[in-house]
């Protein structure tokens, strides 16, 4: 079990710098995020500082502490994990300090997963309180660049930039720009993939059709096959058959071959088993019979 830490600021000061230490010279990325979470922990509940004499330098511990606990949980890859481990500390995402704000979205658009930030950067960006800090402008841009248009939604891109009095007229532009090519982008790349489609899609009937074919003429073969072997085993001379059957079972059963009195049964079955054999072969490949 982990120890138990004395609650403070310079408590959690402490454990920052052996957390930071774990993650960068041990490379001890289990026990870094363990500091990180005793040292959080140690500031007390609530979205903003802890408690103390400092309340700023408290709440820039918190976030130094939150920023190097999601360090080494993507080195870890549990980046799966990150949001909602900050979310324990700060409750809402509206509380979330710019700067791991803008360390969540990095990481998950670096991931591939943008979709994870959507919903938390749009609640951010609208608090009136977030509107006064001077990293909005940055961070609508990073929102808007990261999140917004890698997964194509556009006209909220650009909606959220004309609507955003903090940003300059250069900016916006520059933005608005930007939005513009990404959607260009966006449009040739569909553009590309449906030929795309279009061209497996002819491809595939094109191989489904010889496959048919040569299904079909399989199975044109296999019916004429079946035909023929029908049609012979039509032929067969059923009672003759039988009793050729029932000779045999006599002869070799109940009489003796060598008795003289078994000999026109005999000649009988071999008579039976001629007029077969002739019902089932035809006289081009009926093998030679000899007596």
């Amino acid at each position: 079990e982990p120890p138990a830490w004395s609650p403070g600021p310079a408590r959690a000061a402490a454990l920052l710098e052996e957390a930071a230490d774990l993650l960068v010279l041990h490379r001890d990325f289990a026990a870094a995020v363990q500091r990180c979470e005793a040292g959080c922990d140690s500031l007390g509940p609530g979205p903003g500082p802890g408690p103390g004499p400092d309340p700023e330098s408290s709440a820039e511990v918190k976030c130094s502490l939150c920023v190097v606990g999601i360090q080494a949980l993507a080195e870890m890859n549990r980046w799966r994990e990150v949001l909602s481990w900050v979310l324990r500390y700060y409750h809402v995402s509206e509380h979330l300090p710019p700067k791991v704000l803008e360390l969540c979205i990095l990481l998950y658009s670096k991931v591939r997963e943008p979709q994870v930030m959507l919903e938390v950067g749009s609640s951010w960006l609208r608090d009136q309180t977030n509107r006064s800090l001077p990293e909005y402008g940055s961070l609508l841009e990073l929102y808007v660049v990261h999140v917004l248009l890698p997964l194509g939604r556009f006209e909220g891109a650009e909606e959220l930039v004309r609507g955003c009095g903090e940003l300059g007229s250069e900016q916006q532009l520059a933005l608005l720009g930007t939005i513009g090519e990404s959607r260009c982008q966006w449009t040739r790349q569909d553009e590309t993939h449906s030929v795309a489609d279009e061209r497996q899609d002819a491809e595939t009937e094109t191989v489904l059709g010889v496959l048919s074919q040569k299904l079909l003429a399989m199975l044109t073969l296999l019916r004429r096959a079946l035909r023929s072997v029908s049609s012979r085993f039509y032929l067969l001379p059923y009672k003759k058959m039988l009793l050729a059957i029932f000779l045999l079972y006599l002869v070799v059963v109940r009489l003796d071959p060598a008795s003289p009195a078994s000999l026109p049964f005999i000649y009988k079955l071999v008579q039976l088993l001629r007029q077969a054999w002739a019902a089932v072969l035809s006289p081009i490949h009926r093998p030679p019979i000899r007596d």
